[in-house]
C-alpha cells in the first residue's frame, strides 16, 4: 500500500478520465458518414485484404491523408468482431493514456501539482471528453502530438538521441490525422537553434528518423504513381491557390491571434463559457507573460510548450476558414498545461480558477446530456429495412444535410443484405432514409444521385424511427392509355 500511495492522485485522475469516455460509449460516440467510411474501407482490408494506400479525405481541397490511421484502428475493430465501438474505445484509451503522459512528462520538468492539475483538466474538459470518445482520425492528434513534444524534450533537454525515432512515429501519426501537424515542424527546428546538439549520435538518429517517415509515406507515394498524381497536385493546388484556403503572408495573421486564441482558450479551458472564456483568457496571457519575465524561459522546457502553442495559432490565423474544435485538437495540450502553470504561479487566486473552471466543466460535462444513440439508430433502420425488403434485392439513399450513407451500408453489410448500387443494379425497391434535421423530407422527385437514377418512383410504405423517416419507393407503374375506340365503318350505300 505505501508503494501505491504516491500514485494515487494520478490513479484517480485516470480513473475519473476512463469514466468520462467509456461510461455508454456505444450510446455517446458519434456515428455518422466518416465513421461508417472508416469502418467499411478497413473491414474490406480485413475480410478481403484490400491495402490501404490513402486515408480519409480531407474536407476542402480533394487532398487524401495517409493511411495509418486505418491500420491504427483496423485490430481494434477485428477484436470487437467488426462493431464500430471497437476503434471508439481505442481512440479513448489513447485520451486516457494522454492524462498518464501528461502527468509523467510535466513531472520531470514542474513540481507534481501542475502535472497532476495538467492531467485532470485533459481529463476533465468537455469539448476534449467529446474529441476523445469516438473513432475519428483527428481525435488521436492529442496523444500523438505530446508523444512527439515529449520525444523533443528528451533529445534537446535529456540528450537521449534515440527518441528521433518516437518523434517521427509519432509525427508520422499527426500527420496521417490532420495536414495541421505540419505546423509542430517549427518546434525541432526552433529547439535546433537555441539548444544546438553536436553528437554524430544526433545525426545518426536523426537520418534514421527521416528515413522511418519517407517510408511512411510510400502508402501515398504509389498512389499517386497510379493515380496521375492526384494527392499530390490537390496538395499544391491548395496552398497555390489560396483564394479561400490559406494566406501565407505572415502579417495577415497578427489581427487573428488573439480572438483565435481566447476560441481556444473558451472551448477547450473555460467549458465553453463565454464570459468565463474572456476572463480565462485576459489571465492565461499574465500568467504566461509573468513567467516569461521570472524565468530565463529560453533555456526552460516551458519554453517547448509555449512555442508549441504558439507556432500552432499562429498557423491557425493564417487559414482563411472557420476554425473548428478538431482543428486545434493538437493544441489542446500545451493551453491546458499553460493553464495548469497559471493556476500554480497565482497560488491561491491560481485555485480559485481551478474550482471555477472545474464547475463549468461539470457543468458541460457530456454525460450530463442524453446520449445520441447514432450507433443504435443506425441499427435499428438497417433492421427495418432488412425486415420490410423481403430478402429482395434492394438499393438505397440517404437524404440528410450534414451525413452521408456508409453507417446505414456498413450494418447492412454485416447483416449480408442484397443491398446493390444503382451502377451494379437497378431493383425494383429504393429505400430511403431522411435525416430531417435542417432539412425537409422530398424523395420524390429528388435531384440526389442516388434517387434520380432511380428513375419516376411512387412511395409504397414509410416508417419512423427517432425522428428520422424511411420511405420504401417503387417503380411507377405508368397506366396503359386508353385505346381509341375504332371508327365503326360507313354504312353501305
Amino acid at each position: 500500500m505505501k508503494q501505491i500511495k504516491p500514485f494515487l492522485p494520478i490513479i484517480l485522475v485516470l480513473a475519473f478520465s476512463a469514466f468520462f469516455r467509456l461510461y455508454r460509449i456505444g450510446d455517446y460516440m458519434e456515428f455518422l458518414g466518416d465513421q461508417g467510411r472508416d469502418a467499411v474501407i478497413v473491414r474490406s482490408f480485413l475480410t478481403q485484404g484490400h491495402l490501404m494506400g490513402i486515408g480519409p479525405q480531407t474536407s476542402i481541397g480533394n487532398m487524401y491523408l495517409g493511411p495509418w490511421y486505418y491500420y491504427l484502428i483496423a485490430p481494434a475493430l477485428l477484436l470487437s468482431n467488426f462493431n464500430p465501438i471497437g476503434p471508439s474505445i481505442l481512440v479513448a484509451v489513447f485520451g486516457i493514456a494522454t492524462s498518464w503522459l501528461l502527468w509523467y512528462f510535466l513531472k520531470k520538468i514542474f513540481p507534481e501539482s501542475i502535472a497532476l492539475t495538467s492531467a485532470f483538466l485533459f481529463a476533465a474538459s468537455p469539448v476534449v471528453i467529446k474529441y476523445t470518445s469516438f473513432s475519428w482520425n483527428p481525435n488521436i492528434m492529442p496523444f500523438f502530438s505530446l508523444l512527439f513534444v515529449f520525444s523533443l524534450f528528451e533529445v534537446f533537454f535529456e540528450k537521449k538521441y534515440s527518441y528521433l525515432v518516437l518523434a517521427s512515429i509519432a509525427f508520422i501519426f499527426c500527420l496521417n490525422s490532420h495536414y495541421l501537424a505540419l505546423l509542430l515542424l517549427p518546434l525541432p527546428v526552433a529547439l535546433f537553434f537555441f539548444r544546438r546538439p553536436s553528437s554524430s549520435r544526433f545525426w545518426y538518429y536523426f537520418l534514421l528518423a527521416c528515413g522511418l517517415f519517407l517510408l511512411s509515406l510510400l502508402p501515398q507515394v504509389f498512389f499517386d504513381l497510379k493515380h496521375h498524381g492526384q494527392n499530390i497536385r490537390a496538395i499544391i493546388a491548395f496552398f497555390s491557390v489560396r483564394q479561400t484556403t490559406v494566406n501565407l503572408k505572415p502579417y495577415k495573421a497578427i489581427p487573428q491571434i488573439l480572438p483565435l486564441l481566447n476560441q481556444i482558450i473558451t472551448r477547450v479551458a473555460a467549458g465553453k463559457d463565454l464570459l468565463w472564456g474572456n476572463v480565462l483568457t485576459a489571465i492565461f496571457i499574465l500568467g504566461v507573460i509573468y513567467s516569461f519575465f521570472r524565468k530565463n524561459l529560453k533555456l526552460s522546457p516551458l519554453f517547448l510548450i509555449v512555442l508549441w502553442l504558439f507556432f500552432g495559432v499562429f498557423g491557425l490565423s493564417l487559414y482563411k476558414q472557420h476554425i473548428y474544435d478538431h482543428y486545434f485538437a493538437f493544441l489542446f495540450v500545451p493551453t491546458l498545461i499553460l493553464l495548469a502553470v497559471t493556476i500554480y504561479e497565482f497560488k491561491y487566486l491560481g485555485w480559485m480558477l481551478l474550482a471555477v473552471t472545474t464547475f463549468f466543466f461539470l457543468k458541460e460535462n457530456p454525460l450530463r446530456y442524453p446520449p445520441n444513440s447514432q450507433m443504435a439508430t443506425v441499427e435499428k433502420i438497417d433492421q427495418l429495412i432488412l425486415d420490410h425488403s423481403r430478402q429482395q434485392p434492394f438499393n438505397l439513399a440517404l437524404l440528410a444535410k450534414q451525413n452521408y450513407d456508409p453507417p446505414y451500408r456498413y450494418f447492412l453489410s454485416l447483416k449480408k443484405a442484397p443491398l446493390f448500387t444503382l451502377n451494379e443494379q437497378k431493383t425494383q425497391q429504393l429505400f430511403v432514409v431522411c435525416e430531417p434535421f435542417q432539412m425537409d423530407c422530398q424523395p420524390l422527385g429528388n435531384p440526389l444521385w442516388d434517387i434520380a437514377a432511380f428513375g419516376p418512383a411512387s412511395i409504397s410504405d414509410t416508417w419512423k424511427v427517432n425522428d428520422i423517416t424511411i420511405f420504401r419507393l417503387v417503380p411507377k407503374t405508368l397506366a396503359a392509355p386508353t385505346p381509341t375506340p375504332p371508327t365503326p365503318p360507313s354504312p353501305t350505300k
